[in-house]
């Protein structure tokens, strides 16, 4: 039993051991710069300090000005002045210039106040992110984490092993859970547990990277579409109350002259409109009973030629009865010419013949006599629709311009 034991112990050693010489070593760095610009706490302090900085600058900038217009002074009263006082004053500006140039050490010097300031403001934030940089070391198994800013020299460091943005998490999660509920708390665990899954695996970043842009710019899209519809709504509010406004004070009677003036214009546009409207009635009237006109005329037409070709008829059937037919289609009392072929001795009558020919061409008139007809039909049908068109896209026109005016005036 003790040698079995044994011979599991020393087997699970080996394949520890190798394990770890398989694995390699997994190495990862930060950009301290870039995490101090993104923890809010560091980024609202910086802004008071350049403040600070921005008044310390006012100050040296204001004794330097102060310096300047003592020495123009005495340049200019140098021609007045003993010996003596001329070295008085250039020994006090000497001095000022001194005080000057040790005020600005003390502020802006190597050890100066700002220097000083900002190393006390980044130690605290710099101390969290040791702090966040040896959990994720301590998680994800990491065997060496480099800072990129620091005065190590890396000539080449691929993206895949930053983790800055993982500390930035990090910091930004100590900050919200001492300010969340229990709830709040279950919430940003799982959102966590996503972004830690999402860093262990790349493909999945960046798909998930893919997501969020296009969800990003669908969300911009929106917005922009609420946006113009906001816009369009805010326009036709303001007409309209706008309108609401002018009918209450054609009620109520008082009227400001800018009102009067624009409610006469508006009242001549709307008379113009209603002028234009009629001539457009009237015009489709008139057109309207022209066209009544001509069909009314080629109904008449179209009966007489009905009649002159029932009258040709009855005389052609007359004629056929008497056995003669004239040339102008009155009935004479002929006898039918017969003649015979010698070759064949088939008779032929020239008069059914000639009343044949002419049957045709009366059929081949009254044919063209109504496709006359209907082509002059067409043709007015298809000017009467022309005009119509014309005369509504000339109301419209009309329409447009005057609302164009309208709101120009508004």
């Amino acid at each position: 039993m003790r040698k079995q034991f044994l011979f599991i112990f020393l087997a699970l050693t080996v394949v520890n051991t190798v394990h770890a010489q398989t694995r390699g070593t997994k190495v990862g760095y930060i950009d301290m710069e870039y995490i101090l610009q993104n923890v809010p706490d560091y980024t609202e302090a910086t802004i008071q300090l350049e403040q600070k900085a921005q008044k310390w600058k006012q100050e040296i900038e204001v004794k330097k000005n102060e310096i300047d217009k003592l020495k123009n002074a005495l340049r200019a009263e140098q021609a007045l002045l003993t010996k003596e006082l001329i070295n008085e004053r250039e020994t006090e500006i000497k001095f000022l210039e001194n005080e000057n140039l040790d005020y600005q050490q003390k502020r802006f010097g190597a050890n100066g106040d700002l220097i000083q300031q900002k190393s006390v403001l980044a130690k605290p934030i710099q101390d969290q992110v040791f702090t966040a940089v040896q959990d994720i070391a301590e998680a994800k198994k990491y065997d060496f984490i480099f800072d990129k800013s620091s005065d190590l020299t890396m000539l080449f460091a691929a993206k895949r092993f930053d983790i800055s943005d993982q500390v930035v998490r990090v910091l930004n999660r100590t900050e919200k859970r001492e300010q969340l509920s229990k709830k709040q708390l279950k919430e940003e665990e799982a959102k966590e547990n996503k972004e830690d899954a999402l860093d262990e695996n790349p493909v999945l970043a960046d798909r998930q990277k893919a997501l969020d842009e296009k969800k990003a710019a669908r969300d911009k899209i929106i917005t922009d579409r609420k946006l113009l519809q906001e816009e369009k709504k805010k326009e036709f509010e303001e007409r309209r109350q706008q309108l609401l406004s002018e009918r209450e004070a054609k009620k109520t009677g008082i009227v400001t002259d800018s009102k009067k003036s624009t409610a006469t214009d508006k009242a001549q546009e709307i008379e113009a409109a209603k002028t234009a409207v009629a001539e457009a009635k009237q015009k489709q009237a008139e057109l309207r009973e022209k066209t009544l006109e001509d069909r009314k005329k080629l109904i008449e037409d179209r009966k007489k030629v009905a009649e002159e070709k029932r009258k040709q008829i009855l005389e052609e059937r007359e004629a056929k009865k008497n056995g003669t037919i004239s040339a102008s289609g009155k009935i004479d009392d002929l006898k039918t010419k017969t003649t015979v072929n010698d070759s064949t001795g088939v008779p032929s009558t020239t008069t059914v013949e000639d009343a044949k020919l002419k049957q045709e061409e009366l059929k081949a008139k009254i044919l063209e006599d109504r496709k006359k007809v209907l082509e002059d039909r067409k043709k007015a049908l298809e000017e009467k629709r022309k005009k119509t068109l014309e005369e509504r896209e000339a109301i419209k026109k009309a329409a447009a311009e005057k609302l164009k005016e309208n709101t120009n005036k508004n």
